[in-house]
C-alpha cells in the first residue's frame, strides 16, 4: 500500500528544503520506490533536488486548452489525459518527479489542482511512497488536494504568520475530513522547540522537533547544488532524519 506524505506551511518557512531532506533520508535508509510531487506553483523543488524538468502538468493543461480552442481536440478521454500526464514524469535512478507548475491562463490553477487529486488517486499507486511539496498556505487544504495523505507535516518558523498558518492548516485539515493518521508540527529556520510543543498541543498535533539553521543548506542553495548531496553530518539533515525515525518512515 502506498504511503503518502505531504509537507505544508506558510511560504518562506522552508517546506521545500524539508521535502528535499526527507527525500534524502528515504533514499539513504530505504529501498522504497518514491514519487515526488512538486505541487507548489513556484516549482522550486527541481532546483533544490538538482533535477532538470522540461514539462510540467501545467504546461500540458495549457497545451490541451489551446488545442481545444483551436478545434484540434474535441474531447479528452481520461485515459488519454493520463497518458499526457505520464509524459511529464522525470525519472531518476532512485525516484520519479512530477512538477505541477502553473498555467498562463487566468484562473486555470483550479484545474491543475483537480489534476493533482487525480494523480494522487491513480499514478501514486505505482509507488511505495509519495512525497508532496504542497502549495504554500491554505489553498491546497481548502481544495482537498492532499486529503488522502497518511502523514501531514506542517512546517513553521517563529514568525506570527508562520505559526498562525500552521494552526489553521491543522484545524482546516481536520474540518475537511483529512484521513491522515499522523499530523505533526515541525519547526524550521531556528524555531524555538518550546514553541513547537505549544503549537502542537494547542491544535492536537504531534511536536516533531526543530530543524536548525544550517550553513551547509545556505551554501548549497547559493551555489545551486542539490540538497541530496548534503554531507550526512549536516545538522539540518540529522534533524530531519530524527523526524523520519519518529514518524516510522525509516
Amino acid at each position: 500500500m502506498t504511503l503518502a506524505i505531504s509537507i505544508s506551511g506558510k511560504g518562506g518557512t522552508g517546506k521545500t528544503t524539508i521535502t528535499a531532506l526527507i527525500l534524502k533520508t528515504l533514499l539513504e535508509h530505504t529501498d522504497k520506490t518514491i514519487l515526488v510531487i512538486d505541487a507548489d506553483p513556484a516549482s522550486n523543488l527541481p532546483d533544490v533536488l538538482g533535477v532538470q524538468v522540461d514539462t510540467t502538468v501545467g504546461d500540458v493543461v495549457e497545451e490541451l486548452k489551446e488545442k481545444t480552442e483551436r478545434g484540434e481536440l474535441m474531447s479528452l478521454p481520461p485515459e488519454l489525459f493520463e497518458a499526457y500526464v505520464y509524459e511529464t514524469i522525470v525519472e531518476t535512478e532512485r525516484f520519479d518527479l512530477v512538477v505541477m507548475g502553473r498555467t498562463e491562463s487566468k484562473g486555470c490553477y483550479c484545474y491543475v489542482n483537480a489534476v493533482l487529486r487525480q494523480i494522487m488517486q491513480t499514478l501514486s499507486r505505482n509507488y511505495d511512497i509519495v512525497l508532496i511539496d504542497c502549495e504554500a498556505g491554505l489553498e491546497h487544504i481548502q481544495r482537498r488536494v492532499d486529503q488522502d495523505v497518511d502523514v501531514l507535516i506542517v512546517v513553521t518558523d517563529s514568525s506570527r504568520m508562520g505559526i498562525n498558518t500552521a494552526k489553521k492548516i491543522v484545524e482546516l485539515a481536520r474540518k475537511m475530513g483529512y484521513r491522515a493518521t499522523r499530523i505533526g508540527i515541525l519547526g524550521n529556520l531556528g524555531a524555538d522547540a518550546r514553541l513547537v510543543v505549544d503549537i502542537a498541543s494547542e491544535v492536537g498535533a504531534e511536536p516533531l522537533g526543530v530543524v536548525p539553521l544550517d550553513e551547509n543548506v545556505r551554501k548549497f542553495n547559493l551555489e545551486g547544488r542539490s540538497l541530496l548531496e548534503l554531507p550526512s553530518d549536516s545538522p539540518a539533515y540529522q534533524a530531519v532524519k530524527t523526524v523520519c525515525e519518529r514518524l516510522g518512515l525509516i
